[in-house]
């Protein structure tokens, strides 16, 4: 038989798989924006920020990258989006059909795998099979993010207990869907409230999702489905535009808070008193 390979052992393989999952903890312990979940707006989120410059890391409770964008509705797999929201596919480079004015569709796989790839060469880091499990809060601002495997949580108590780990940053991004797991995490201590999401009304709810995304807690933005759910806005369906330009909305909203962060104003005698 030809030999087609170079020789490579198994323990290099597993050798390397290690190493370079170590360098993500090691390099991202210490992030400048955590975003949980890495659907739509959060890969859009990503992507923006690492283009900045901005070191930046999705933890995704599965072990796939894309949420729900690989499909649309009801199993099926063509995703919409309204206008001007094609101009992140633009961007992208994916390629989509005018349905009518204002309304455009694509493939999902075609605009997730897109997503995907442009945040990863961004220079996004995933950390997948990553299960948000609490917030790390230090002087009432939000300062990262306590996380644990995802299969942890399959296993009985009483087998087992395995504590999580710690992940600090200067911002975190609920982009965690319908779960809005760190905003219901302070709802739960009574830092914020929470109103879960209104029934459907697409035109209503782009606008709103869009115009809501920000920070709802120090240190904590809120993009996406999980604006929607925080302050009680209408569903809006198997369309994404308002997912992408929430991302957006998210990583301008986050990059002024990082310059604002490295350049604190400055007290005038006035406020000194």
């Amino acid at each position: 038989m030809a030999k087609i390979f170079a020789d490579v052992s198994e323990k290099e393989i597993t050798r390397t798989i290690a190493d370079m999952f170590n360098e993500t903890m090691r390099e991202y312990t210490d992030s400048d924006v955590i975003i949980i979940g890495a659907g739509p707006a959060g890969l859009t989120a990503g992507r923006d920020l690492a283009k900045a410059g901005v070191r930046t890391l999705i933890i995704e409770q599965n072990n796939y990258i894309g949420g729900g964008y690989w499909v649309g509705g009801y199993m099926m797999n063509p995703v919409t989006v309204r206008a001007p929201a094609q101009k992140v596919w633009d961007e992208l480079g994916v390629p989509y059909r005018k349905i009518s004015e204002g309304l455009y569709a694509t493939w999902g796989p075609n605009a997730c795998s897109k997503s995907i790839s442009a945040a990863c060469d961004a220079g996004v880091r995933f950390l997948q099979l990553t299960k948000f499990d609490d917030l790390v809060l230090k002087n009432k601002r939000v300062s990262g993010v306590v996380v644990n495997w995802m299969p942890v949580s399959a296993l009985p108590r009483n087998i087992t207990c395995v504590d999580p780990v710690a992940l600090e940053s200067k911002l975190v991004i609920d982009a965690s869907g319908h779960d809005s797991v760190a905003v219901r995490r302070l709802m739960d201590r009574g830092y914020v409230k929470w109103k879960g999401m209104d029934p459907m009304w697409v035109e209503g709810s782009e606008d709103a999702v869009v115009n809501y995304t920000g920070e709802v807690f120090p240190g904590l933005i809120a993009a996406g489905m999980s604006v929607t759910e925080t302050h009680g806005l209408p569903r809006m369906g198997p369309t994404f535009g308002a997912m992408l330009l929430s991302g957006k909305k998210a990583a301008e909203v986050a990059l002024g808070k990082l310059k604002e962060m490295s350049n604190p104003p400055k007290l005038t005698s006035r406020s000194k008193l």
